[in-house]
């Protein structure tokens, strides 16, 4: 049996959804194809408790969507809501506690507890991410130019880009090739003095990531969670989607649909066809063929071109480092269904900026990277980091009244843990996370009602993240920009014709931004 359309999209997470809708309303005949029971990739809501609670399993906050997504699919129109995160809340074991809220002037009272310096230098520190942010939030939504390629027309995308760069003063060079290639831990230690302003702020440039706070290009991993409207290079801001991240993806169905795109889940794309060298169809276990146009893959690259294509239709060069990308990770999710909101000592009663807001627990960087020192070792983490957020305090729909739902994104355990899980040591990982909360909210524990325990092997066989990576490829420098996946094809397309690539393993991915989406839909209608 074999079907026609014009585009085939691979993956039904927010980059395929996105792709669909745009390319749907642009008049294309377009299908879907998601190998699991339903769409959303790591940006989903599930219930594994039972209807009752409605848990965002991997993915738990969404940064500004670029205006055209939400414009273009029209997906407030569709559902689409989200609730501003109400800044970060890090409780210490000694009974302080460092809130940073939004307002600066409450946010200098806050960081002055703990150091007059810090509070300072915290000013200079968000003017500066704030001037950084306009000059990577448009690199970000730029296409890559070749570089090192003699084509004429590479030549003039380089020359293009240096152009638009050419504003740029010698220590704003200076400053991004820095942020590219030092560590979060230089940043911090240089400007700021306490141990609770070097903890929460290096805990931005190792989420999700390989690598210690100390590690060589965290700095720019943290700057990358920063960026938020790319479309004006604004700083990033968060927030939780009503419904959970499901309830972006969601959306995002939703308005593909109803501009004409064919979704379909259970649908496991086993092979990419090819003749003569360009992308004709693809294959479905169970044996369906569906033939278009074009292909667009959203698919974690080793996915993509070590299983789904034949390996000698491919440039060796191309395979080489397809097979040498860094998806390495350690993170565990922790997610729990609680009777009651935690009650921090230091900060007694409910306050929407503790509950509603990120929770960190991040004694210090040394703590942060001996966790992951351990993780390198091959030992799960004595006392691992975490983000913590209850997005049911303001979105009702998550849990019954009075009862909570909470994501804690942790790290970390052995990065071999992706292939071969340990998950009695998983548990007891959990186990200490858990207490780590207990130790600065005394009755967390009692209130646990269920409990679910997200490793590397379940991201990887379960989600499609290879090795658990959140990014499809560590952040690395050289896994970023022109390198992202491999030289050559940071353009969005491939060494087979008219074969697409949109995943977060692109330039731009990492995070719900959409930004492989709108840049992988340009490259198309240029043909």
């Amino acid at each position: 049996m074999s079907t026609r359309y014009d585009v085939v999209v691979i993956g039904g997470g927010h980059n395929g959804l996105v792709t669909a809708g745009l390319l749907a309303k642009r008049g294309k005949r377009v299908v879907l194809l998601e190998r699991r029971h339903k769409v959303g990739g790591a940006a989903v809501t599930e219930t594994p408790w039972g209807p009752d609670f409605k848990m965002t399993a991997l993915s738990y906050v969404v940064s500004l969507m670029p205006p055209t997504v939400l414009r273009e699919l029209e997906l407030e129109r569709f559902g689409y809501k989200v609730y501003p995160q109400n800044g970060y809340f890090a409780p210490r074991v000694d009974g302080r506690y460092l809130a940073m809220p939004e307002d600066p002037q409450r946010k200098y009272e806050q960081i002055a507890k703990f150091s007059k310096r810090d509070a300072d230098a915290m000013v200079r520190w968000d003017a500066w991410l704030g001037r950084l942010g306009h000059v990577l939030g448009p690199l970000l939504a730029e296409i890559p130019p070749n570089i090192g390629s003699r084509n004429l027309r590479d030549i003039f995308s380089q020359a293009g880009l240096a152009y638009r760069l050419r504003h740029l003063s010698a220590r704003d060079l200076a400053d991004i090739t820095r942020l590219m290639t030092t560590s979060i831990a230089d940043l911090v230690e240089e400007t700021f003095e306490s141990d609770a302003m070097r903890g929460l702020l290096s805990v931005s440039g190792v989420i999700g990531t390989w690598a210690g706070p100390r590690s060589a290009g965290t700095a720019y991993v943290m700057a990358h969670h920063k960026v938020g409207d790319v479309g004006d290079g604004t700083m990033g801001a968060w927030g939780f989607p009503e419904g959970g991240m499901g309830g972006v993806t969601s959306a995002m169905r939703r308005a593909a649909e109803a501009f004409g795109a064919t979704v379909r889940t259970d649908a496991d794309v086993v092979k990419i066809l090819t003749a003569n060298g360009s992308a004709i169809g693809v294959v479905l276990k169970g044996g369906e063929e569906i033939h278009a146009d074009r292909i667009v893959t959203t698919t974690h690259p080793k996915i993509t071109f070590l299983d789904h294509l034949d390996r000698k239709d491919l440039p060796a060069d191309f395979v080489e480092s397809i097979e040498r990308w860094k998806t390495r990770s350690g993170t565990v999710k922790v997610n729990l269904a609680i009777d009651r909101l935690p009650e921090f000592p230091s900060k007694a009663g409910f306050d929407p900026e503790v509950h509603g807001g990120t929770i960190v627990l991040a004694e210090s960087l040394d703590d942060i990277e001996g966790a992951f020192q351990e993780a390198v070792a091959g030992k799960p983490a004595t006392k691992p980091f975490a983000d913590i957020c209850i997005p049911s305090v303001f979105d009702k729909t998550l849990a019954p009244e009075g009862k909570h739902v909470v994501s804690m994104f942790t790290q970390w355990v052995p990065h071999t843990f992706a292939s071969s899980p340990d998950r009695e040591a998983l548990e007891r990982y959990a186990d200490r996370v858990i207490d780590r909360v207990e130790g600065v909210a005394p009755g967390f524990k009692s209130s646990i009602l269920h409990r679910q325990v997200i490793g590397p092997y379940e991201m990887e066989t379960e989600y499609g993240l290879v090795g658990g990576n959140i990014f499809h490829g560590e952040l690395s420098l050289n896994q970023l920009f022109h390198m992202r996946p491999a030289p050559g094809y940071a353009d969005y397309r491939t060494p087979i014709r008219h074969l697409y690539q949109a995943g977060s393993a692109t330039h731009g991915g990492g995070g719900v931004t959409a930004i492989p989406a709108l840049q992988v839909v340009k490259q198309i209608q240029k043909g």
